[in-house]
């Protein structure tokens, strides 16, 4: 009945969205071990020693781990798998990308993005973009499990839990880091922001979006952007939230010239308070809205950051 978390971090520390998904592991009953595989992570082995509910901390350094491939940490986990009923990692890029091929290596079926424990073989997860819930339950003996980490609080920082240092698997050689081009950006992470401000087609060209980041800076919030804004143009990939694009539960998500498509709702319909601005008063976002301003958005968003700057913001 023990689950394997495999932790997410940038090998200095660990990702938000590995401390809420420790919050699904724990609830899945048993023992929950935690695996760092990185190179030079040992700061990110001890940090997630301190998640409540964790009995054990795996780390794994070695180069090969680095970048977090598909190859290398599938082969890992598969040497690991023995001990544990359940694997289980974030819903995120990386989690999306080793995952499927943990679960072919060990023949079972994944559950992917789920947001409720109801027992250790039980699960919620949304399907429809959102628009039904399923409840899955396996009879399998293994799991493989990514977990929507925006459904889930954060565990407390209290645990102190053994960190045991392991060998690395011999390098298959199948796959081999080459490089990356990153968006370099003062503001929050998309998926971890307290706030997000987000441009749709509306908008009208990227040219414009720099009104919204003003509003972002104003706030300390991050931008997002619609498929539609995204398709466009006007922003790069990363900025995408939806369905295909980052899911995103912030405190606070603003919506400006965003029409909601089933796509986007998919992606942003948590938040604890939406707030939209939109000129056509028939947009499906208002029907999730808790905050609607039927208005012009070249004139509504400009007012809203004079009147930020009002409160000395």
């Amino acid at each position: 009945m023990s689950t394997l978390l495999i932790a997410e971090h940038n090998n200095q520390s660990l990702s938000e969205s590995t401390i809420k998904s420790a919050t699904a592991a724990v609830q899945m009953g048993g023992d929950v071990h935690v695996l760092v595989a990185g190179a030079g992570c040992a700061a990110v082995a001890d940090e997630a020693s301190k998640m409540a509910g964790v009995s054990k901390v795996l780390l794994a350094d070695d180069a090969q781990y680095e970048k977090q491939l598909a190859e290398p940490i599938a082969d890992l986990v598969v040497s690991l798998a023995g001990d544990y009923a359940t694997i289980a990692t974030p819903a995120s890029t990386n989690g999306k990308n080793f995952m499927p091929r943990i679960a072919a290596l060990l023949d079972c079926s994944q559950i992917s993005d789920i947001t409720a424990v109801i027992d250790a073989n039980t699960f919620e997860r949304p399907i429809y973009a959102g628009n039904a819930i399923q409840t899955v339950r396996t009879s399998e003996a293994k799991k493989a499990i990514t977990v929507r980490a925006t459904a889930f609080a954060a565990v407390e920082m209290s645990g102190s839990a053994a960190v045991e240092a392991i060998s690395a698997t011999a390098n298959s050689g199948l796959s081999e880091f080459i490089g990356e081009e990153l968006t370099k950006s003062d503001r929050p992470e998309l998926t971890s922001a307290k706030i997000v401000v987000s441009g749709g087609r509306g908008m009208q060209s990227g040219d414009n979006f720099p009104m919204l980041e003003k509003i972002a800076d104003k706030l300390g919030a991050a931008v997002g952007a619609s498929r539609a804004a995204v398709d466009a143009g006007f922003v790069p990939n990363d900025y995408q939230v939806g369905q295909t694009g980052k899911v995103v539960a912030p405190d606070l998500y603003i919506a400006v010239g965003i029409s909601g498509a089933i796509q986007h709702l998919a992606g942003m319909k948590d938040s604890k308070v939406i707030v939209a601005i939109n000129k056509d008063e028939e947009a499906p976002i208002f029907q999730v809205a808790d905050y609607g301003l039927v208005a012009d958005l070249f004139n509504a968003v400009p007012e809203l950051e004079e009147e930020l700057g009002k409160i000395g913001l």
